[in-house]
């Protein structure tokens, strides 16, 4: 099961808004001081520079729709964005090319295997299934309007630092990194190709892919692309419309089906909100109309999410009442 540690927990429902701002500060901080001791999880090395993280470093930080922010730790680190890209990314297509065209190509099942798994595209006959694993988020990508592989990429690069309200910069080493170890990936794209769900270069599309996963982020901006989710694609800090709130409705009901891949139902269970994980340690989650949380640790469970931003997204989930499952405070102890 996932490390969510919530026994004892006090347990706040509020179906309509966020405590108070010094509410939020509060709880943010326990969150981050009882995460931070937990020693569990292995930072990731499958991609080598990923190696390389500080196990200790840990930020939180909780962005309110109104533009609010509370920061605890290292929630201004920077690292690789990694498959969180894919939510992000799914929109930008969904905001492009329309609800049905990509839930045609991509689809929104869960595939209950791992997130590159090749067996679950020939079992379904080509079909990606959902764009939260590598076949859905490569044939996501391709989706992304752009006469070539490079207009495609800059309308990535835009719409993903639009959603991050500053623009966002490639970690050149993490995608020198994947590029040479990505061989995987590139078979799954000729796969695609091969079923009809691929019309472009499927070589140049991987590489667009693996760039959007080494962009640099920090708890701090993935905590503010979960508010505009949250807030029906307008970002908090800059007022700017990213996307529809109709794309940000399908991209949560996406989250919450397939966003920690086939863990999601044990997530859902747990946490009780949409959310998306990485393997560079960040996970954001999204409270609707209210909010998100945005968190960074590399230690990471066998699953590969990270183990304290599991524990203090749970915690703050409880706390702070976003549960979207619970209407009612009845028996809580808060």
């Amino acid at each position: 099961m996932l490390e969510t540690d919530t026994e004892g927990v006090p347990q706040r429902v509020a179906t309509g808004r966020m405590p108070a701002w010094d509410e939020v500060e509060e709880w943010v901080a326990l969150a981050y001081e009882r995460a931070r001791p937990v020693a569990a999880g292995t930072v990731a090395d499958y991609i080598p520079v990923l190696a390389e993280a500080d196990p200790e470093s840990f930020g939180v930080c909780v962005a309110e729709v109104d533009g609010s922010l509370h920061s605890a730790g290292d929630a201004q680190v920077l690292f690789s964005i990694q498959s969180i890209s894919k939510a992000f990314v799914y929109a930008l297509a969904c905001d492009a090319v329309g609800h049905e065209r990509v839930g045609d190509i991509v689809g929104v099942n869960n595939t209950g295997l791992p997130f590159n798994s090749v067996i679950a595209i020939e079992l379904n006959a080509g079909h990606p299934m959902n764009p939260m694993v590598n076949a859905g988020a490569i044939a996501t990508t391709a989706l992304v309007p752009g006469d070539t592989a490079e207009d495609t990429w800059s309308a990535v690069l835009a719409g993903l630092s639009g959603f991050a309200g500053r623009p966002l910069e490639l970690d050149e080493r993490v995608y020198a990194s994947e590029a040479a170890t990505n061989q995987r990936n590139q078979a799954i794209g000729r796969l695609l190709q091969s079923y009809g769900r691929l019309d472009r270069d499927p070589l140049e599309i991987v590489d667009v892919y693996t760039r959007q996963c080494s962009l640099l982020v920090s708890a701090h901006d993935l905590a503010v692309m979960g508010a505009t989710l949250a807030d029906g694609g307008v970002n908090p800090i800059t007022g700017q419309q990213v996307v529809s709130a109709d794309v940000c409705r399908d991209t949560l009901a996406v989250l919450a089906a397939n966003g920690l891949y086939e863990r999601s139902g044990e997530w859902l269970f747990e946490i009780g909100l949409p959310g998306k994980s990485g393997v560079s340690g960040g996970i954001v989650t999204v409270a609707p109309g209210k909010g998100a949380i945005g968190t960074f640790s590399p230690p990471l469970d066998s699953a590969g999410n990270s183990v304290r931003g599991q524990r203090a997204t749970a915690y703050l989930s409880r706390t702070l009442g976003l549960n979207i499952f619970a209407s009612d405070d009845r028996g809580s102890n808060a």
